[in-house]
């Protein structure tokens, strides 16, 4: 017996987002960052010294190195930065170029999101119920109006607004997960570019360095496929097992294959369940929504496809003691899961969304705006005096551009905020309006009026310039205990040639003449044996890891 789904949407509600409004959000969460900022640490910035050390020609592209010591990581997302370096050197700074192809994945990334949410939207099962007298939603508007709000949903998330912003391998992960459920959904539509969109999705996702989330995506969509009622879905069943051969085939030829799993999980279930919440606000609360009102359709693809994705996720996260970079390959599915319950909201839970999201981002975009005013002229005196305790040494500096873009936007908030508390109760991706815009809001001033500070205190620029004062140019230097962010710092930013010290090996052997030890705050080590000591210097936001300088 066919359930009727729990969908009751007219055509008034169906209508779409106006494009220009849709690309102006995708313009206002991709660009800000884009450009004239230095990669952060920790991730960020060592992803980023792989990557410019293979363009310039310091390390091999086959077996990449920082300061001598081999890099751990997938090699095909580091060689899409390192190519862009390579090509738009010296026309764009080299951080730039690396952000390019990976601002593109994220996009591709939206865009393959949108696309997933109107294939399975446009399916009999997820089709809203019929009005005796007619006025129904027409299947193709309610699809693209669900699309709409998967997209809003996915720039919502909270967790992806700075992982989806650096130049990691996780981005080209991401856009693996996207294109896997995209196949997966236009699997009964589109004829042979959803089979070849699978066979490419996986073993990318392999040689981007998650062979084990591939082959458990591929497994899942496999038994989905096998199970399904649709002739067309069950003829998709050998591509997507032909697919994960092929991502665990790549997956041991790259050597991607590593132990992530942590044995502490039951210790860190607290701060999981923490990061859960924040990471995948406001998305986390629609999908469940999603999963009670649906719960007889879970056999259904329009279901069953993004919460294999999620919940595999989600498993991950957890197996690894509560990474927030397994978390982030779930975005896809919780993003089209969270689009599906829109249909289905009461007034009052959308409301309260609206309302959280009101007061929630208007009270950050204020709070960026005083902090702003206090390190440019100094009122508030008490915010000024803490920006100063904080980043010692900090100097503001004055940039018109990003002041008329933060008084833009800002201004923009306020309008949308107009919009939504007014008469506007119809469209289905109303309740994600507001909470994708304060995303945006909030992305758009750190990024603008926050900029210099924020790059004072994530930047190894300010440390490495600390390093500058007491070691002379294209000098050699050895490093003990030193991660391995500031080493790619000391090669990027100091040009310095840079000789890592190995764990149980001695440099004393080395030519060079200056020497870098990381140590602790409160515990410094004597001057190792035929060095002297120079100085000890940190970054100026983190007193906790001192860096001793000696010279031979």
């Amino acid at each position: 017996m066919n359930i009727p789904t729990p969908a009751l949407v007219t055509q008034r509600a169906a209508q779409p987002l106006p494009r220009w409004a849709l690309w102006l959000f995708c313009a206002a969460y991709l660009l800000p960052g884009l450009f004239g900022r230095d990669p952060w640490k920790n991730a960020d910035v060592t992803a980023f010294g792989v990557m410019a050390a293979m363009a310039e020609g310091r390390t091999s592209w086959l077996s990449p190195t920082l300061g001598g010591l081999a890099v751990d990581t997938a090699l095909l997302p580091h060689w899409l930065g390192a190519a862009f370096i390579w090509a738009l050197t010296p026309w764009v700074d080299a951080p730039m170029a690396a952000r390019i192809p990976y601002a593109m994945l994220l996009a591709v990334t939206l865009a393959l999101t949108w696309y997933a949410t109107f294939q399975l939207a446009r399916t009999e099962a997820a089709q809203p119920v019929a009005f005796a007298f007619g006025g129904e939603a027409a299947p193709v508007d309610y699809a693209r109006a669900l699309a709409d709000g998967a997209m809003l949903a996915l720039m919502a998330t909270l967790g992806a607004l700075q992982l989806g912003h650096e130049t990691t391998p996780e981005l080209a992960q991401l856009a693996s997960v996207a294109l896997a459920v995209w196949a997966l959904a236009a699997a009964p539509f589109r004829g042979l570019r959803p089979r070849l969109a699978i066979l490419a999705a996986l073993p990318l996702m392999a040689a981007s360095g998650a062979p084990a989330m591939a082959i458990g995506l591929g497994a899942l969509a496999t038994a989905l496929c096998a199970r399904s009622s649709f002739e067309a879905v069950r003829r998709f069943t050998p591509w997507v097992a032909a697919a994960a051969l092929g991502a665990a085939l790549v997956g041991a030829t790259v050597h991607s294959w590593a132990w992530r799993i942590d044995d502490k999980v039951l210790a860190e279930l607290p701060r999981i369940v923490r990061l859960l919440v924040w990471f995948l606000w406001p998305a986390w609360l629609l999908a469940l929504w999603t999963l009670w009102r649906w719960r007889h359709h879970l056999q259904h693809r329009h279901i069953s496809v993004p919460l294999s994705a999620a919940g595999l996720s989600v498993v991950a996260c957890v197996a690894m003691g509560g990474s927030d970079r397994a978390l982030m390959l779930g975005l896809p599915g919780f993003a089209v899961l969270a689009a599906f319950a829109l249909p289905t909201l009461q007034r009052g839970t959308s409301a309260a969304v609206d309302w959280f999201s009101v007061f929630f981002f208007s009270a950050c975009a204020i709070g960026a705006w005083v902090v702003y005013a206090a390190f440019q002229v100094g009122f508030p005196a008490s915010t000024a005096a803490n920006v100063a305790k904080l980043a010692p040494g900090f100097a503001a500096r004055f940039s018109p551009l990003a002041l008329l873009l933060a008084v833009l936007g800002t201004l923009a908030w306020v309008a949308l905020v107009r919009w939504r508390t007014g008469r506007h109760q119809h469209a289905l991706w109303k309740s994600l309006v507001l909470p994708a815009g304060g995303v945006a809001l909030c992305w758009l001033l750190l990024m603008t009026l926050w900029l210099p500070l924020l790059d004072y205190a994530r930047s190894y620029r300010p440390w490495t310039e600390r390093i500058a004062r007491h070691v002379p140019p294209q000098a050699c230097v050895i490093t003990r205990g030193v991660p391995m962010s500031a080493i790619a710092s000391l090669e990027y930013f100091g040009r310095w040639r840079v000789q890592a010290e190995r764990p149980g090996t001695s440099m004393d052997a080395s030519s060079c003449q200056w020497l870098l030890v990381g140590e602790q705050r409160g515990k410094p080590q004597p001057a190792p044996a035929g060095w002297t000591y120079v100085a000890r210097e940190n970054r100026p936001t983190d007193r906790d890891e001192v860096s001793a300088v000696y010279r031979r």
